[in-house]
């Protein structure tokens, strides 16, 4: 016989969706809900890891679906405002027409983005078993999760794919800046002693993003710092002295370090795609180990090197 939700099921599961709307800051919330329910109850467990996958993974595509909109839009724009220039036509008019679609379709891409997991919430305010679209039915299917509710032998989410889901969901955080730390850093302190493979995936996971965190604040700093040691130099009465040594030093230093900063900022992408990589492969079933990080962090946490462990 099918029972709906009970008050607390339908409450974490409300709060896990509606955490997205916070964009980072609530990414605590889904893996508490999960941690919480995870052998008590599936629905809020299921409710709570769709929930988290949707602001990492969905995250992640709905970050790569707005930048190739907005290059297709600005190829758009450049050439009806290079065909209007050579027609002759109202060059005005036809930019802020052109401007005020490409604004209008970006807001419909961010509406829609929270959208969803407002309908989840109501949803699950009912008891309803919400899917998000794409992923849903995709890990219901991964963790072994029914919808349906019986008074038969309970059987729980696979272990297994819980642990794996929760782990690649850390790495794939890596593209929210700073907040994306607290998915790894949360599954390491409510599940790591449980799980050696979590907390292994965990921690390498919090010490990448914070590295990569690190390089953004870095490149920050040295643009700053340069152009206030090219401000002093320079001088800031009598004119700007460029043809002096100390204007030439100046400039020197700042060029580099807009050169640096450029490079690190350039670089952080990379870092990204290598940690969209590593929650690949760990959804996949891998042991993945990042480039020294992963080696540092296996002196700490011993696993094995493909599957899962729990204490």
């Amino acid at each position: 016989m099918n029972n709906k939700p009970s008050s607390e099921e339908r409450i974490w599961s409300v709060l896990a969706h509606l955490s997205a709307l916070a964009m980072g800051v609530g990414l605590p919330l889904p893996i508490a809900g999960w941690s919480q329910n995870r052998r008590k109850s599936n629905y809020a467990s299921f409710q709570s890891l769709q929930a988290l996958g949707y602001q990492t993974l969905g995250y992640t595509i709905w970050i790569l679906v707005m930048l190739v909109v907005g290059v297709v839009q600005t190829l758009d724009m450049i050439t009806k405002l290079v065909v209007a220039a050579e027609s002759g036509a109202d060059f005005d008019s036809l930019l802020r027409m052109v401007t005020g679609g490409h604004f209008s379709i970006t807001f419909v891409l961010v509406g829609v983005y929270f959208a969803l997991p407002v309908v989840g919430a109501i949803a699950c305010a009912f008891g309803m078993d919400f899917r998000y679209p794409l992923m849903g039915k995709r890990l219901a299917k991964y963790l072994g999760y029914a919808s349906t509710r019986t008074s038969e032998e309970q059987t729980w989410l696979v272990e297994e794919h819980e642990d794996r889901w929760v782990a690649a969901t850390g790495h794939f955080s890596v593209i929210i800046l700073f907040w994306g730390l607290l998915a790894p850093l949360f599954a390491w302190m409510l599940q790591g002693k449980r799980s050696l493979f979590l907390k292994f995936q965990s921690v390498q996971a919090v010490i990448y993003q914070a590295g990569t965190t690190l390089l953004y604040f870095m490149a920050g700093f040295l643009y700053t710092f340069g152009v206030v040691v090219f401000i002093v130099t320079i001088g800031f009465e009598g004119g700007p002295r460029l043809n002096t040594l100390s204007g030439l030093i100046g400039i020197i230093f700042f060029l580099g370090s807009l050169l640096i900063s450029m490079f690190i900022i350039l670089a952080v992408p990379l870092l990204h795609i290598l940690g969209q990589w590593a929650g690949y492969k760990v959804l996949k079933g891998d042991m993945y180990r990042y480039p020294i990080v992963g080696r540092l962090v296996g002196r700490w946490v011993t696993v094995p090197l493909t599957d899962s462990v729990s204490d």
